[in-house]
């Protein structure tokens, strides 16, 4: 076949879901129209176009106006969908885009990570949708009908290390943990010092003083504390290799980015919808790939955690990692030379 033409869907929120498709995009042998209500990445690959799309989630004013919060439309449409507000003209307009993108470009296969209402409109385009799977409970009516409308089904963790979803004879890749970081050089553990805190960009409930209590818990260590809107790096990877310690969230790229990194570290679930990071580090305990702490600990507790992980001799080969955004393309190529036209 030609050069194939996929379609990306890239959800808005955080940076986990961009930060996948960055470290898929180089191993994708294809032309990508990516859509998102996210502003352009910078340095995006040759063959790579990027629609950017209206918000679905603002309030509206009509044309007396009232303002309409999409909350109040009737968004799940009785338990059928997650969102897709009645009378949103953003909303509206974010599927009208899809659908004339897809037409204009020729889109031989469309990736959605992750959409319910995406896939279905997608899927009943008659295009091949690849969902990209997520940790946590997903047996909800709208969770279910996208999987069963899927033609395949990404997992971006080891088959086995989560109990859900359970995708019923569904065809699921399980890819390993997807990290961008995938294949670069490892520091030696015994060059490695100090704490390294990763305060991710999808939210929690850290303030600045657990902050500061865990740095006076830890006199005599080198603290360093990357954050949205404080210290950021849009490449952390020197300090992730340079830390004796890390301690992040149990999103699933902050946890592929730990096993490339062979790290050891302290990873807190964050409070995030359908328990997907609590069943994350439910796997990470169960595996013995970290320290897991269901909440931010107390400040008198953190030099012991600190020490246990610093301890342990985690094998993150379980994780899969190495060479998973690879064979995520594979799926998806494979995906799109099988239902091209």
């Amino acid at each position: 076949m030609t050069r194939p033409t996929v379609g990306w869907y890239v959800h808005h929120h955080g940076h986990g879901h961009v930060t996948r498709f960055l470290a898929i995009r180089p191993h994708l042998d294809a032309d990508v129209v990516c859509f998102s209500s996210l502003p352009e990445p910078s340095g995006l690959p040759a063959g790579t176009t990027w629609v950017r799309l209206a918000t679905d989630d603002g309030v509206e004013v009509d044309a007396h106006g009232v303002e309409h919060a999409p909350a109040e439309a009737s968004p799940s449409a009785a338990g059928l969908l997650h969102w897709a507000p009645l009378g949103h003209r953003g909303h509206r307009s974010r599927l009208a885009r899809i659908a004339d993108g897809i037409e204009r470009h020729g889109v031989d296969a469309f990736v959605v990570d992750v959409s319910v209402e995406v896939t279905l409109f997608v899927r009943l385009l008659g295009v091949p949708v690849v969902v990209m799977a997520q940790p946590g409970d997903r047996s909800d009516t709208p969770h279910l009908t996208a999987y069963r409308a899927a033609t395949r089904i990404l997992a971006p963790y080891p088959e086995g290390a989560v109990d859900r979803p359970r995708f019923d004879g569904a065809d699921v890749v399980h890819t390993g943990g997807i990290s961008r970081f995938d294949g670069r050089a490892v520091a030696p553990r015994v060059e490695r010092s100090g704490v390294l805190v990763l305060l991710g960009s999808g939210g929690g409930g850290v303030t600045a003083g657990d902050v500061d209590g865990l740095r006076t818990a830890l006199t005599g260590e080198t603290v360093t504390v990357l954050e949205p809107g404080g210290t950021w790096r849009d490449d952390p990877w020197p300090d992730l290799t340079a830390a004796a310690v890390v301690i992040a969230w149990a999103g699933q790229n902050s946890v592929a980015d730990l096993a490339a990194a062979d790290a050891r570290a302290v990873v807190i679930p964050q409070p995030r919808p359908f328990d997907e990071q609590v069943e994350t580090g439910q796997a990470l305990e169960r595996l013995g790939l970290a320290v897991v702490q269901p909440t931010w600990p107390t400040a008198s507790r953190w030099a012991d955690l600190v020490e246990i992980a610093r301890r342990q001799e985690p094998d993150w080969s379980a994780w899969q990692t190495q060479g998973a955004a690879r064979r995520a393309a594979d799926a998806i190529l494979d995906t799109a030379a099988r239902w091209a036209r």
